[in-house]
């Protein structure tokens, strides 16, 4: 049978049987509740502690006992811990702010910046001293809405909102203290609860307006985790390009770089590429296949990561030639059909979801993803161009529920329908503005525009280029159909003669390859990393290494081998 259990945390449901005895409802009870001591547990059939009986005085006692019938309630009190007393007290005047979380260096640096936009003494309003200030010349906060507008910023910083909710919730603490005393961050979450207090079977067996995920109305998203992605170098760009104007395929890769702060946009973050690595994947004129994750995945971050280097994003080509012979393309993406297509949406959000931000502001110590998405199309004017683009939040947790799906037409995104039993989807809407300039809201089945899902991020090239990787004879790049990387193209790559050994080996792309031979050791191959990517250290540290040595010596017999085998083909 079921009973209601009354207590101080609201109205439950225990699913008992009459010859169970009251210890076994204690224990139920302590499990429901989250009672540290089920001894203190007292019951009893009207509220108020003075009307219960200690459980303990009644445990052997069976419930048929008791004549407690299907439905009834059952009021019951228990004694609190002392220790979880004075921790929710201490909660409840300050935010729980995980303290072990290792967050990006950018993140550490930006959170200890104040953030305020100065500005210069007005000289029509400003009738004071050079020392003093007044409303129209005071420092404005990173998420003032008119400076965002003024400056044509269309998404504010992730620590701009973050010091906006903390403003919010807290507007009498001064901005020092706002940092320290921040309310956790709650990741948007549209999957049905499981387990469920309600009493009922868990999942998809059962469900109720406890467990179930309320109406969702989408809207946009007036922040962004990354505000700007800078190429180190054109080169980056132009050498994965050759891939198509090659083939006339398209073409995939993932970004390696680091993340820095962005000071044209306030409390900005700005992602920089040094290297692109292709996976392995099959291109088309219209499209690509690839395996995520592939094989040798581990191994690229390793390597990516002795460099400083992590994954910031990916990248893919769009791009179909006009046959105009003026090197332009067909025009393909623009306001009046799409940016990205609703399968691409879908895609960002499941890599997105892959890579999370590690955010200390967050219960679950995770918030959001700095993951860009670029592609590479033309422009209006038919020239070859970069976007960059995340997708929201509320885009992932709607991918991870399950509730979207890519619809056949690229501008707009499917929502799903429920099966009984095997998936819940609640009700979505959204909001537009019709003929008439109001606001109204629409139902989002059986689809929506994938505007309401997108981030825009910009993106450029710094005017003084000084990349990571300096080698200007690029080594064989991985994984593109007619080259191939191997112990022979190694060789002549580094007996080519060009330049100094240092210059060579800068070079991601030969970085990784010789991370697959496994010929160094860890800490050799760090040593190699660290002369590929800083100026002050010398090759001779890598040259007089064991693992170098016999590395060379390989290269050495793979190179006679080639001279003999051409001498052949020659005769």
């Amino acid at each position: 049978m079921l009973l209601r259990i009354r207590s101080k945390d609201g109205m439950h449901r225990i699913q008992i049987e009459p010859k169970d005895t009251f210890s076994q409802l204690a224990k139920k009870i302590a499990e429901t509740l989250h009672i540290s001591d089920a001894n203190s547990i007292a019951v009893g059939d009207k509220p108020g502690a003075e009307a219960a009986t200690p459980i303990v005085q009644m445990a052997d006692k069976t419930i048929g006992t008791a004549n407690l019938k299907h439905g009834d309630i059952v009021y019951v009190s228990y004694a609190e811990d002392a220790d979880s007393s004075v921790d929710t007290a201490n909660s409840a005047a300050t935010s729980i702010i995980p303290t072990h979380i290792k967050q990006d260096p950018v993140d550490d640096f930006l959170e200890k910046q104040r953030g305020l936009i100065s500005r210069k003494k007005d000289p029509k309003f400003c009738r004071h001293g050079d020392n003093a200030m007044c409303d129209y010349c005071m420092p404005l906060e990173p998420y003032d809405a008119g400076y965002l507008e003024e400056n044509k910023i269309k998404h504010m910083s992730f620590h701009a909102y973050l010091r906006q909710i903390g403003q919010a919730k807290q507007p009498s603490a001064p901005t020092s203290t706002i940092l320290k005393q921040l309310p956790p961050l709650d990741e948007p979450d549209f999957k049905v609860k499981v387990p469920c207090t309600g009493g009922h079977a868990p999942w998809p067996e059962g469900i109720c307006t406890k467990c179930q995920p309320s109406a969702i109305t989408l809207q946009r998203q007036t922040y962004r985790m990354v505000d700007h992605i800078e190429f180190a170098s054109s080169s980056i760009i132009d050498g994965f390009l050759n891939a198509w104007r090659e083939t006339g395929c398209q073409r995939f890769g993932y970004l390696y770089g680091h993340y820095e702060s962005y000071p044209e946009v306030p409390l900005g973050i700005k992602a920089v590429v040094e290297a692109i690595y292709e996976p392995p994947q099959e291109d088309h004129v219209d499209g690509i296949k690839l395996v995520a994750p592939w094989e040798e995945e581990e191994e690229v971050d390793q390597v990516a990561a002795a460099c400083g280097l992590k994954r910031v994003g990916m990248v893919f080509t769009d791009l179909v030639d006009d046959n105009t012979g003026n090197g332009t393309v067909v025009v393909k993406r623009h306001m009046d059909s799409y940016f990205l297509s609703s399968l691409e949406c879908a895609f960002a959000a499941e890599m997105q979801r892959r890579h999370p931000n590690p955010c200390r502001h967050s219960v679950t110590g995770k918030y959001g993803s700095k993951f860009l998405t670029c592609v590479i199309s033309g422009d209006l004017d038919g020239n070859i161009d970069v976007k960059a683009y995340q997708v929201s939040e509320t885009t992932t947790a709607l991918q991870e529920a399950g509730i979207i799906e890519p619809s056949r037409k690229p501008s707009v995104m499917r929502v799903r329908e429920s099966v009984p039993h095997e998936r819940y989807v609640p009700e979505v809407f959204y909001k537009f503005k019709n003929e008439y300039g109001i606001v109204v809201k629409h139902p989002a089945k059986p689809t929506f525009p994938i505007e309401y899902l997108l981030v825009n991020v910009t993106h450029g090239f710094p005017h003084n280029p000084s990349p990571l990787f300096t080698a200007q004879q690029g080594y064989v790049i991985e994984n593109r159909s007619g080259t191939s990387q191997d112990v022979g193209t190694l060789s002549r790559y580094l007996n080519s003669g060009a330049t100094e050994l240092k210059r060579l080996v800068s070079d991601f792309h030969v970085l990784c390859f010789i991370r697959k031979l496994h010929m160094l050791n860890d800490d050799e191959f760090n040593i190699l990393c660290q002369v590929a990517t800083k100026p002050d250290v010398s090759a001779t540290s890598l040259e007089q290494t064991a693992g170098w040595k016999t590395l060379i010596m390989v290269l050495m017999e793979a190179g006679e081998c080639g001279e003999k085998e051409s001498d052949i083909r020659e005769y």
